[in-house]
C-alpha cells in the first residue's frame, strides 16, 4: 500500500502539518465518507465522534480519542467533491484552519489533501505541548484510504 506524504513546517507564529495520498476510488465517493458525521467514527480511528453535520456555515463539535477536550471548527468554503476547510480557535491568539482537498485523476483515482495551519501570538506558548501531527494525519489519511477503497470495490 502506497504510504502518504507528510509535510510539517514551523515557523515562530505558525505550524503547518500536510499530508497527500492516492486513492483508487472517485472523489464522490470520498466525499461522503469526508461529509458523513454520523459515520466518522466507524472508519477514522482519529475521530471519537463528530456532532454536526458537515456542511457550509456549520459548526461541528469534534472528540479525538485520548482527550476529552472537544473541538468546534467551522466547516466553510465547501465545493462538493473537491474542497472543504474546517477553522477553529481565537484569533489572533490561536487558530487552526484544516483544509481538504480533492483532485480527480484520469485514471479514476483521487488525490487527497488534508493540511492545517496553526497560528496566533500563542503558538510559541503552546507548541510544546500539542502532539507531533505527522502520524495522525498519515493515520487519517491511512483510515480514508482503507474505507474508500473498500466501498468502491
Amino acid at each position: 500500500m502506497e504510504e502518504p506524504k507528510v509535510t510539517q513546517t514551523h515557523e515562530t507564529f505558525s505550524l503547518t502539518c500536510g499530508v497527500v495520498i492516492n486513492i483508487r476510488a472517485k472523489a464522490a465517493g470520498i466525499w461522503k465518507l469526508l461529509t458523513d458525521a454520523e459515520g466518522f467514527p466507524r472508519w477514522n480511528s482519529t475521530v471519537a465522534g463528530i456532532q454536526g453535520q458537515i456542511r457550509e456555515g456549520e459548526r461541528l463539535q469534534l472528540r479525538v480519542p485520548g482527550t476529552d477536550r472537544i473541538f468546534t471548527p467551522r466547516v466553510s468554503g465547501v465545493v462538493p467533491d473537491e474542497r472543504m476547510t474546517w477553522t477553529g480557535g481565537f484569533a489572533p491568539l490561536f487558530k487552526g484552519v484544516r483544509t481538504f482537498a480533492l483532485k480527480q485523476r484520469d485514471d479514476g483515482s483521487t488525490d487527497f489533501t488534508m493540511a492545517e495551519r496553526f497560528s496566533g501570538v500563542m503558538l510559541p506558548l503552546i507548541k510544546r505541548s500539542l502532539p507531533d501531527f505527522g502520524p495522525v494525519f498519515a493515520q487519517y489519511a491511512n483510515d480514508l484510504k482503507r474505507e474508500a477503497e473498500k466501498s468502491s470495490g
